[in-house]
C-alpha cells in the first residue's frame, strides 16, 4: 500500500514543487502546522481584481503536504476566491469523505485535475493533515482579506 501512497505520480508532483518564495508586501499571509506530524506550509497572497495575482509559499512538509503544495503553486494564479474555498472543502471531502476528486466539480474546474493524483491519501488519515495545509493557509488568507468562507477547517 505504501508503493500507492507514495507513487511516481505523487512523487512527481512533490518534485515539481517551486522554489520556496515569500512576497514581502503580500495582501494577506498565514501558516499552518500539522499538529500530526509537524509538517508546515506559509502562504502569501496578492489579490487583483478579485482574483490571485501572486503567490508565494514555503513548504516544510513531507512528501504528501509538498505534492499538494506543488500542485496549488503551479496552478493558483488567476483562481476567485469563491473557487479556493470550494476547492479547500472538495480536499476536505475527497479524503475525509469519500468524496469526488475536486475537478469533477463544474464550478471548481479541470485546471485543478491533477489534485485526483491525490486522492489514493484518502487511507490513510495521518497524511490528511499535511496534505490540506496549503488549502487551509489559502483559506486563511482569504479570511484576512475578508472573503469569509465556509466553516473553519478541522483538520
Amino acid at each position: 500500500m505504501l508503493n500507492e501512497l507514495y507513487s511516481d505520480r505523487i512523487l512527481a508532483a512533490a518534485g515539481a514543487i517551486p522554489p520556496a518564495r515569500r512576497l514581502p508586501h503580500a495582501d494577506a499571509s498565514a501558516v499552518r502546522v500539522s499538529r500530526v506530524c509537524g509538517s508546515e506550509v506559509a502562504v502569501d497572497l496578492v489579490m487583483r481584481d478579485g482574483r490571485v495575482a501572486d503567490f508565494g509559499m514555503e513548504a516544510k512538509a513531507c512528501a504528501l503536504g509538498q505534492a499538494s503544495a506543488s500542485i496549488v503553486a503551479r496552478t493558483i494564479i488567476g483562481a476567485e476566491p469563491a473557487t479556493l474555498y470550494r476547492l479547500r472543502d472538495a480536499m476536505r471531502a475527497m479524503l475525509k469523505e469519500n468524496g469526488a476528486p475536486p475537478h469533477e466539480d463544474p464550478l471548481i474546474g479541470e485546471r485543478w485535475r491533477e489534485l485526483e493524483t491525490l486522492s489514493v491519501i484518502r487511507d490513510y488519515p495521518q497524511r490528511h493533515a499535511s496534505t490540506l495545509l496549503v488549502f487551509e493557509a489559502v483559506a486563511a488568507c482569504l479570511d484576512a482579506l475578508g472573503h469569509g468562507g465556509a466553516a473553519p477547517s478541522r483538520t
